[in-house]
């Protein structure tokens, strides 16, 4: 017998013996022994003057008990024995019919609740004969449906063992902010200790602190070349794309000038990410065709050879004009003297942290190299320093800091194998490798404010990090 039911036999059966009790007891109670009572559903009629008669228990349609008593005519005295008795015997009546109350509700709850389970047992009971009845049928659709069952949660296996690691991360988090937020707290703390002033004289302190460091910081070495990072994969196998070394912070314009010659066109870009989902946000159509892939966008301008021939060209993107062209007096020109994988690649026009370069071979210093500082405005070569190696032996070449470093090839295995210091005006052969990915680069190009080569890798857009090395100024250095 479940609970329920077994709650509800002990209460019907403590009824019972109340009901029994009561039949029994309380004519003796009163003196009453000697009253018969016939039948528990039917009441025999007595007359009140008889004395106390108590009837014994029945039901009401709710199932509650119900108990009668007549009492006799009220021509007693008060401090009868019968009396007192009657007033004691009203008072358990009273208490029985409080407890008997609490256990008609629980009664009443008890008993919905095994008609509900009577319900529930007797559907349970027509599905085991319905089973029974049909079983194989059954027992075989069952199965079948278990196993698609089955099948459809069988690739939640791996996301179930995810989800068991992605807890194990949240808990790894959970206790990292835990110990961050510690950390914060004691920042928070230490801020605390000093007020806003102590802190901003700190600041503005360690600010020129640092600018006075940095001034004292030469220029660097190039000692490692790192990458490629490919940013994107478009246009010809040879071309340019750059950004400006002098644009402030906010400004990442990235300009875009695919092929090495008969073409005019140049594409902007507000950003790389821009650049990379291909959203331009203008186009110049230049007025002259540029000759290479050996352009420069430097302070808002683009310096670019003009095709077949040695001048050099600065159109502003601001005002869509040109604002100086020059002759580049003695330069080659046209595939005289290109890098190794030709692309009228004479003349390339560059820009470090001193300023404004060209480099190009001239017939005087027979095919090699010759180096040319220039004034960014008029174009003006303002020194030039002329260098034992040849231009068309060279794959590309790029400055920093004033030193001009050349690859040995354009195509796979290539290196940095030579460098020309303009401050010293000596020369050094060195071993920088750096990994052609795409194996042809037609244009390798350094900008000061990332500190990395742009490069055109075979249709590519790549960019190679350089590791600097760099010299403390001391007191005595001029």
């Amino acid at each position: 017998m479940s609970p329920p039911l077994l709650k509800l036999g002990a209460v019907l059966s403590t009824m019972a013996m109340i009901s029994n009790w009561m039949s029994q007891t309380l004519p003796s109670l009163v003196g009453l022994n000697t009253t018969r009572i016939t039948t528990s559903d039917a009441l025999t009629q007595i007359s009140p003057k008889e004395g106390w008669q108590v009837y014994s228990s029945a039901q009401d349609p709710d199932g509650r008990c119900i108990c009668t008593v007549v009492a006799p005519e009220q021509n007693l005295c008060s401090r009868d024995a019968k009396s007192r008795q009657l007033r004691q015997l009203l008072e358990k009546v009273q208490n029985m019919s409080q407890s008997i109350e609490v256990l008609n509700l629980r009664t009443q709850r008890d008993f919905q609740y095994v008609l509900k389970m009577e319900t529930q047992m007797k559907g349970l009971k027509a599905k085991f004969r319905q089973i029974e009845d049909d079983r194989k049928t059954l027992m075989t659709k069952h199965f079948q449906e278990l196993k698609e069952k089955m099948d459809e949660l069988l690739p939640l296996i791996p996301v179930l063992e995810q989800y068991k690691t992605d807890a194990k991360l949240i808990t790894q988090f959970k206790e990292e902010i835990r110990n961050l937020s510690t950390v914060l707290t004691g920042i928070q703390e230490e801020i605390g200790a000093y007020d806003y002033e102590e802190l901003h004289q700190r600041v503005v302190s360690l600010e020129t602190r640092l600018r006075d460091c940095m001034k004292k910081l030469t220029c660097g070495k190039l000692m490692k070349i790192t990458g490629p990072i490919t940013v994107k994969i478009s246009g010809t196998r040879f071309g340019a794309w750059m950004t400006d070394p002098l644009a402030s912070e906010k400004n990442n314009r990235v300009w875009y000038m695919d092929s090495y010659t008969n073409n005019k066109i140049v594409r902007e870009y507000k950003s790389i990410a821009d650049f990379v989902s291909g959203a331009e946000s203008r186009t110049y159509n230049l007025p002259f065709k540029w000759a290479g892939t050996n352009h420069v966008v430097y302070n808002g301008s683009l310096y670019f050879n003009k095709y077949q021939s040695n001048i050099i060209i600065k159109y502003s993107f601001d005002t869509g004009r040109v604002l100086a062209q020059r002759s580049l007096e003695y330069a080659g020109f046209h595939n005289v003297y290109p890098y190794t994988w030709g692309g009228f690649s004479d003349i390339d026009l560059m820009a470090d942290e001193i300023g404004l370069w060209a480099v190009y071979a001239t017939n005087q210093n027979a095919g090699n190299i010759v180096i040319s500082q220039l004034n960014q405005d008029t174009l003006e070569v303002l020194k030039s320093w002329s260098t034992g190696y040849p231009k068309r032996s060279a794959g590309e070449s790029f400055m920093i800091c004033g030193t001009l470093y050349v690859t040995n090839s354009h195509l796979t295995g290539a290196k940095v194998y030579y460098s020309y210091s303009t401050k010293t005006s000596t020369y050094e052969y060195t071993d920088i490798p750096f990994h052609n990915q795409y194996f042809h680069i037609s244009m390798l190009d350094y900008n000061a404010r990332d500190r990395a080569l742009y490069a055109w890798n075979n249709g590519h857009q790549v960019l190679f990090n350089v590791t600097l090395f760099h010299v403390i100024k001391t007191e005595d250095d001029t």
